[in-house]
């Protein structure tokens, strides 16, 4: 039983192990972001992506096809590689952060005024409206803006009212308007 365990663990090159599992795991994180570029609206680059990603695949699957029945540790490696290669990709992604999003916040009327004017000297275009809260005026604040600044923008928020109520929502289409936070503001 042993005897057989370790010819099994020793019967690939520990080079090779390594080679797959790194492959696989580029080979998935490409495939994330690939798929996360398209639906954003970012076709050609997911379509370089996909070049990369398939050439991988390719090399990776037919060298653990090739050797599974001698070496099935290929097998356990290569899907080590996808499960390490989705949570990378995960990762990647939500670093880049591409695409939009529209932030509400909805405030007391005062407080909000003073945000409204903290967050345009930061470079942010906001839009308010008046509304009406449970028990008083309230002032709701719409943004568009750079996913990857949605974070620093929810600081701010906080800085200046803890209790705001913050809404993100992606934004898939947007046409017109002003947009300064497309630019590099605010870092």
């Amino acid at each position: 039983m042993i005897t057989s365990l370790i010819s099994i663990l020793t019967a690939v090159p520990l080079w090779e192990l390594l080679l797959i599992f790194s492959a696989k795991m580029i080979e998935v994180s490409l495939g994330t972001l690939r798929h996360i570029l398209i639906n954003k609206g970012y076709r050609k680059q997911g379509t370089i992506l996909s070049f990369f990603e398939i050439m991988l695949w390719v090399f990776v699957a037919s060298t653990v096809i090739n050797g599974i029945a001698e070496a099935p540790i290929k097998g356990l490696i290569y899907s080590l590689g996808f499960s390490a290669g989705v949570y990378i990709g995960s990762r990647l992604e939500s670093r880049i952060a591409v695409g939009r999003v529209l932030v509400q916040v909805i405030t007391s009327e005062e407080i909000g005024r003073n945000m409204v004017s903290i967050l345009r000297d930061q470079g942010y275009g906001v839009t308010t409206i008046n509304a009406e809260g449970l028990e008083s005026g309230k002032l709701m604040l719409l943004l568009f803006a750079n996913r990857l600044k949605k974070e620093k923008i929810i600081e701010i928020i906080h800085e200046v009212d803890k209790s705001a109520l913050v809404v993100v929502s992606a934004v898939d289409v947007l046409t017109g308007g002003f947009y300064p936070t497309w630019k590099r503001l605010g870092k």
